[in-house]
């Protein structure tokens, strides 16, 4: 890398506190973004600093409509003061799952719509890290590089430290089946699949699993945890095979409306999971693991290459 002054490490608000880890992995400075609110609800942001000539760094999770606005805010800021370089990592992409439009529906697929507004404003670097679907990193012309982080070694190396005993991944539906196998071979453990069908837009029901789960520990391995419904069905089901006991490892620890009630009546004992999600903490429920580390070890191989 260049010298530590070249570089403007910056975040969206709901991204600071994983953007100053990830500044203090790369030894770099953390820029605080100057930011106002006025009567009118439009917001100010300046940079407190001349950007001119460095290579700027946009930590940003686009959870819901402000992050998602100032991220592309943050990004047109850079190229209006010269930056020489655009970079952006995206922990956490809002509407990921919504790649794609189903026949006859007319609906806009916000995973790839919103996703091409943040090519269009011109980074010059875009990570995501693990995506529903990597249809979202080819909704460019080919002019802006991309690249989709894969958090498995830390899953792997957060298993390893925990004391499950005898333990076999389930994936919640085959959809997923293909990345929990991978994780299974890195681990030397058995693996199966639920079989999953959903029937209305955030309603699913799982039906049977394999008796391999019979007398070990399932972990349920999902990439994001939303309502946590068809998760804790899995985990009924892996009892129901015989399994000793469940917990799940799931990347994006959204846990919206009341499903963090849900999980503490279900029968799983530990739900683990990554920080890209904004104001995800360990708590007396969640086991809370950076990803601080791997997103700088990716930032600072690419800017090398630069």
């Amino acid at each position: 890398m260049k010298n530590n002054s070249d570089y403007i490490l910056v975040a969206n608000q709901a991204s600071t506190d994983l953007g100053m880890e990830i500044a203090a992995e790369l030894g770099v400075a953390f820029t605080s973004m100057i930011r106002q609110q006025f009567a009118d609800d439009e917001v100010y942001h300046a940079f407190p600093e001349d950007i001119s000539g460095k290579d700027l760094v946009i930590v940003a999770s686009t959870h819901n409509q402000e992050s998602h606005q100032e991220l592309m805010d943050l990004i047109q800021g850079g190229r209006y003061y010269n930056a020489a370089s655009v970079n952006v990592l995206i922990p956490y992409l809002g509407y990921s799952t919504m790649e794609r439009a189903k026949r006859g529906t007319f609906e806009i697929p916000k995973g790839v719509t919103r996703t091409r507004q943040i090519y269009r404003a011109h980074p010059d670097f875009v990570a995501f890290v693990d995506l529903h679907s990597e249809a979202v990193l080819h909704a460019h012309g080919g002019e802006i590089s991309t690249t989709h982080i894969w958090t498995g070694e830390l899953m792997v190396e957060h298993l390893q430290k925990m004391d499950l005993g005898d333990f076999v991944l389930v994936s919640p539906d085959y959809g997923f089946s293909k990345q929990v196998a991978k994780l299974a071979s890195l681990l030397g453990c058995p693996h199966t699949a639920a079989d999953k069908d959903r029937y209305d837009t955030d309603q699913t029901i799982v039906g049977q699993i394999s008796s391999v789960v019979k007398g070990k520990t399932a972990v349920i391995c999902d990439d994001m945890i939303r309502t946590g419904g068809s998760i804790i069905q899995t985990a009924e089901r892996c009892l129901d095979a015989g399994a000793k006991d469940t917990a799940v490892l799931a990347t994006h620890l959204v846990m919206a409306g009341n499903a963090r009630q849900r999980f503490l009546d279900s029968p799983i004992k530990k739900v683990m999971g990554a920080d890209t999600y904004p104001g995800t903490k360990s708590d007396d429920l969640l086991e809370v693991y950076s990803v601080a580390p791997l997103l700088a070890r990716v930032l600072r191989r690419f800017l090398q290459g630069q």
